[in-house]
């Protein structure tokens, strides 16, 4: 498999990691769960597959929330977490220009540009988490620690 760009700052920060592959349908509508389909398609615990959304503030900033498949994003606690007064998703046709990512393939680690992320406190949790590797069909299994140090993320209560 070709590295990604996620895997290639992992390995510049020698952040030990292991990726695993599925079979990807191209369904990546929110209201379809894609990454509890993705847990489900790798056999793993959906607490441990973490989606990774990209909104927006009111004054345009872009940022990067990580929760886990099993919930929602509370967008009052998320708002608070970035200190804004409103938070909306970025479109779909926005995401490939401002990330680099496409919808089902986005990563927390190696967008265009790096972006304020905000990680759920519920993968303090586990021993490993999944993320996107930035391309469909591929995850990032590793160490929560150490999502949260690649993508200098804040841990904070996001839950639903």
């Amino acid at each position: 498999m070709k590295k990604t760009n996620a895997m290639r700052i992992l390995d510049g920060l020698k952040i030990p990691y292991e990726s695993a592959e599925y079979d990807d349908d191209g369904e990546h509508k929110l209201e379809h769960g894609a990454a509890g389909m993705t847990a489900e398609k790798l056999g793993i615990d959906p607490a441990r597959v973490f989606k990774t959304i990209v909104m927006r503030t009111e004054t345009k900033e872009t940022v990067v929330f990580c929760q886990n498949a099993l919930c929602e994003i509370n967008l009052k606690k998320a708002r608070n977490a970035c200190g804004a007064k409103e938070v909306t998703p970025v479109k779909q046709e926005e995401l490939l220009a401002l990330t680099g990512y496409v919808r089902g393939g986005c990563s927390p680690l190696g967008m265009k540009r790096q972006f304020r992320t905000f990680i759920d406190q519920s993968a303090l949790d586990c021993d490993k988490v999944y993320v996107s590797a930035g391309q469909r069909g591929v995850q990032l299994c590793l160490a929560p620690e150490n999502l949260i140090k690649a993508c200098n993320a804040v841990v904070t209560d996001l839950k639903l």
